[in-house]
């Protein structure tokens, strides 16, 4: 994919140009879904529970391997087909989005299990461990199910 143009900075703050970057909502669910949930292909994306409208997500896709975050990859299988993964760029905001998870379930009202929100902050350094080895190994097996347990533990 062709790379947008970069546009003029708001700022030089290091958090203006990161929030510039993947600060709207729809790519951070993006890397949420490619981190935790084990997320490759556009299908997987479209159909994660969100509502994200076809054109945005192919937009937000677009923005984020622009920026060096994620790479596209042919199928193995089916080269019609692509996958996406994070880079080695997009793996380190693994610490950002889990610091994020605990957050949003310690202050808000969430379907997040009290007893895996505990465990992550218990083990963060464990959590970001696994997160790292899975990307390294290319293991797409969810950090999460849907059941709320660890199968890492």
């Amino acid at each position: 994919m062709l790379a947008k143009p970069k546009s003029k900075r708001r700022s030089g703050c290091p958090v203006s140009v990161s929030l510039e970057i993947f600060g709207d909502t729809w790519s951070l669910l993006i890397l949420r879904d490619l981190m935790v949930r084990g997320y490759r292909k556009f299908k997987e994306f479209h159909n994660a529970g969100e509502g994200i409208a076809t054109n945005i997500l192919s937009d937000r896709l677009q923005n984020l391997e622009a920026a060096g975050i994620i790479a596209s990859e042919p199928e193995e299988t089916d080269g019609r087909s692509v996958n996406y993964r994070l880079t080695e760029k997009g793996i380190d905001l693994a610490p950002a989005l889990l610091e994020l998870l605990i957050w949003g379930a310690r202050h808000e009202t969430t379907e997040a299990p009290c007893a895996v929100i505990e465990n992550m902050e218990k083990n963060r350094e464990g959590v970001l461990a696994e997160v790292r080895r899975r990307w390294r190994e290319r293991d797409p097996t969810p950090l999460l199910p849907k059941s709320g347990g660890w199968r890492w533990q």
